[in-house]
C-alpha cells in the first residue's frame, strides 16, 4: 500500500528529506500508529534507492517514532496514555528548569532578529490554536518551542525537548482529529509566554508553562477516557471535551 501524501523527493540530502517527509506523515496522522511497511515499499514510493530510505527509517526509530520488526520491516510506534503522561511530566521538568535558570541568559542572547522570529511563531501558533486549525498549529507550535529553547544555547536540551514534543503530538493528533470543532479547546498562551520571556520574568514563564501542560494534559485525558468509554459502550457519540 503506498504511503499517503508523498511526492518525489529531490536527490540531495535524501536521508534527511525522507525522514522529514515521513515524520510529517506520522505527525499528521496519515501514517497511523501500528502501520507496517518495508524499506522497499518506501523506496518505490519515493523513487529512490534503498540505502537512504533505510538510514532515514533508522533515524526515525532513534527518535522513538518507528519500531523495527524483525524480518518484517518497520512499524509506526504505538504510544500509550501512560507514555503521554510521562512525556508531559518529563518536558515540564526540563522546560521549567530551563526557564528558571536560563531566562536571563536567554533574554541576553536574543538578537533582534531571533526575537522577531520567535514572536512570529508565537503569533501564528496562537492564531491557529484560536481558530482550531490543528495542521497549522502543530508546525508553528513545534517551531516556537524549538526556537525559544534553542536560544538557551544547549543543543542537547533543545533536541530532547523537540523529540518529546513531536512524540506528544503523534499520540494526541488522532484524538484531536475526532473533535469536530477545536475552537476554544486549545491552549492560546504562546504570545503571553513570549512576553514573559522578553521581560525576563521566570516566575510568570513557569506559571504559563505549567498552565499549558495542565490544559493540554487535561484535554487529552478527557478525549482518551471518552474514547475508551465509547469503545466499551459501543456508542457513536463524540466524547465530551469541555474546555477547562
Amino acid at each position: 500500500m503506498p504511503v499517503p501524501g508523498t511526492s518525489p523527493v529531490k536527490r540531495n540530502t535524501l536521508r534527511q528529506q525522507i525522514a522529514d517527509a515521513l515524520c510529517d506523515e506520522v505527525l499528521a496522522g496519515r501514517l497511523p500508529a501500528g502501520r507496517q511497511f518495508t524499506v522497499k515499499e518506501i523506496a518505490q514510493q519515493y523513487g529512490v534507492s534503498a540505502t537512504p530510505v533505510r538510514e532515514a527509517l533508522l533515524d526515525l526509530c532513534s527518535q522513538g517514532l518507528l519500531d523495527v520488526e524483525e524480518h518484517r520491516g518497520f512499524k509506526v510506534h504505538e504510544f500509550t496514555i501512560d507514555d503521554f503522561r510521562h512525556m508531559v511530566d518529563a518536558r515540564t521538568m526540563v522546560v521549567e528548569g530551563v526557564f528558571r535558570h536560563y531566562v536571563e541568559q536567554t533574554l541576553n542572547s536574543m538578537t533582534t532578529q531571533a526575537l522577531a522570529s520567535v514572536r512570529r511563531r508565537a503569533e501564528e501558533a496562537e492564531r491557529a490554536a484560536r481558530s482550531g486549525d490543528l495542521d497549522i498549529l502543530i508546525g508553528y507550535d513545534l517551531r516556537f518551542w524549538r526556537e525559544i529553547c534553542g536560544l538557551v544555547g544547549n543543543p542537547y536540551v533543545s533536541d530532547f525537548l523537540q523529540r518529546l514534543r513531536v512524540q506528544t503530538w503523534v499520540f494526541t493528533v488522532p484524538y484531536l482529529r475526532r473533535v469536530p470543532d477545536l475552537r476554544g479547546l486549545l491552549w492560546t498562551g504562546h504570545c503571553e509566554l513570549m512576553a514573559a520571556v522578553t521581560r525576563g520574568d521566570p516566575h510568570d514563564s513557569e506559571r504559563l508553562i505549567a498552565a499549558y501542560n495542565t490544559h493540554f494534559r487535561a484535554l487529552i485525558e478527557r478525549l482518551v477516557t471518552g474514547e475508551e468509554t465509547r469503545s466499551r459502550n459501543g456508542a457513536g457519540a463524540e466524547p465530551e471535551v469541555n474546555s477547562p
